[in-house]
């Protein structure tokens, strides 16, 4: 890579913009990662992500050296005050479908280290840290980044820059507010000593004087979130002794050390705008939401798997620019519906919402909760969503066998009926033919982001896959 070229500059290395860097780096385009901090944080923020979110690092080469950095959670259970189950939202232990467990605690530092030691592995990732972004030119084929490093230059540039994003601010448009706006302390801590009564599952307690979350980490790590009431912590610290009062009903000093103690206020938003030409958004410069679902960074790591092989095959030249514009059309309603979940639950642990929360609640016992599963923007489910990844007859998972391309999964029969005519000219398109057998459909066409773009009863209705991609 030129010293201060690339085709693509992402500003923040965050677990977005890291993922961002390696998936067009594995898809043949350079990324330079431009972050004002000289180190990862390390302190924890997020800390869950779900199967879609590890078939991603998957595809980077990474979910193997992730994956004994993480813990499965059984899922998350709602408890009234009187510590009577309200919601079960008890999550599948099994591997599912993608191939992946549904649900995996983390610790972010440690996977901010896998992603950022990752690029030295990667020629064609510049990484330069301690480096701030101070102003944004865009010329007639490219951009300018003033930074505190001299200008850098990019086709194109992604603000991977959290909530209170730099790029965003030079895009314009703003955030429309959906509504939640909540002051929580959030308390990382240590066990001193084994505390196994604190369980796996997450747990919301529906307070309505003081709603609060459990969660269980990694190792010995735990995390409290709790509601704070109006006039506490005015100046956005708590007192160590006002923290350890808060979590006198769970845990003491003599149970556990405590690592962090932050005040934050939890806010649901999405930009107005995701793309200005050459311009992009992605993660919390994107989203804002809740914790409740633990998607805040899953959503921002589809953001990245969607843009990357689009950007890719723009470059490459088998699309036109105006593929690009269907980043956000997919992407902001996907988020949206994520967010929206996440304030119902909110409203549920708050307890000012529960009729509404618990609508599909029997007559007897504790309502059960489904993940939810929307399809993107622009897509009628079972499109839109992610295709499953099944194991080959060979024993190799699908996105191994196809890499960041399209994959078209057949049954055998129809591969063996499949015209060699219409075989050679979808693999000229791009596509990786591989049969197997069992499917839900004859013909299911894949994208690089393994999002299910067609499927079709036959070779005619495999033929008009070409006019897709």
């Amino acid at each position: 890579m030129r010293d201060a070229e690339s085709d693509v500059a992402i500003i923040g290395c965050g677990p977005v913009g890291a993922t961002l860097a390696h998936l067009l780096a594995q898809q043949g385009l350079t990324a330079r990662v431009i972050e004002r901090e000289p180190a990862a944080y390390h302190l924890p923020r997020a800390v869950h992500f779900d199967d879609e979110v590890m078939r991603v690092f998957q595809g980077i080469g990474l979910a193997e050296a992730i994956l004994p950095q993480t813990r499965l959670s059984p899922g998350m259970r709602f408890l009234d005050p009187e510590g009577r189950l309200l919601l079960d939202w008890s999550r599948p232990m099994a591997v599912g479908p993608q191939g992946w467990n549904a649900s995996y605690r983390f610790h972010q530092p440690g996977l901010e280290a896998v992603l950022r030691g990752a690029f030295a592995d990667q020629p064609r990732i510049a990484f330069e840290p301690e480096t701030e972004v101070t102003a944004v030119t865009v010329e007639a084929h490219s951009v300018t980044l003033a930074t505190t490093a001299g200008p850098r230059r990019a086709r194109w540039v992604v603000g991977c820059d959290g909530a209170r994003s730099f790029l965003r601010g030079v895009m314009g448009g703003g955030m429309e507010d959906l509504g939640f706006d909540e002051r929580w302390l959030v308390v990382d801590l240590i066990l001193r000593r084994p505390r196994e009564d604190l369980g796996d599952y997450s747990l919301q307690f529906c307070d309505p004087q003081r709603p609060a979350t459990y969660v269980r980490g990694v190792g010995e790590r735990r995390r409290f979130e709790i509601t704070l009431l109006p006039g506490e912590a005015p100046d956005g610290v708590m007192p160590e002794a006002e923290t350890w009062r808060l979590l006198a009903r769970w845990v003491t000093p003599e149970d556990a050390v405590l690592e962090r103690g932050a005040v934050y206020t939890f806010r649901s938003a999405v930009a107005r705008r995701w793309r200005a030409g050459p311009l992009f958004l992605a993660g919390d410069s994107a989203h804002l939401t809740p914790p409740f679902l633990g998607q805040g960074m899953c959503a921002g790591i589809r953001d990245a798997s969607n843009l990357a092989w689009k950007m890719a095959r723009v470059a490459q030249g088998r699309a036109r620019e105006a593929l690009l514009d269907s980043y956000q059309t997919e992407r902001a309603p996907h988020a949206r519906a994520y967010i929206e979940t996440a304030i119902r639950l909110g409203g549920l642990i708050n307890t000012r919402a529960m009729a509404e929360a618990l609508t599909n609640a029997p007559e007897e016992g504790p309502a059960r909760m489904q993940s939810i599963a929307p399809a993107l923007g622009g897509f009628v489910a079972p499109l839109g969503r992610p295709a499953p990844q099944p194991i080959l007859a060979d024993g190799t998972r699908l996105d191994d066998r196809v890499g960041h391309r399209f994959a078209l999964l057949l049954r055998p029969e129809l591969a063996e009926a499949l015209p060699p005519t219409l075989a050679d000219a979808l693999s000229a398109r791009g596509a990786v033919l591989v049969p197997h057998a069992p499917l839900d459909h004859a013909a299911m066409l894949v994208r690089p982001d393994r999002q299910l773009l067609a499927t079709a009863p036959d070779a005619a209705g495999v033929a008009r896959f070409l006019d897709l991609f």
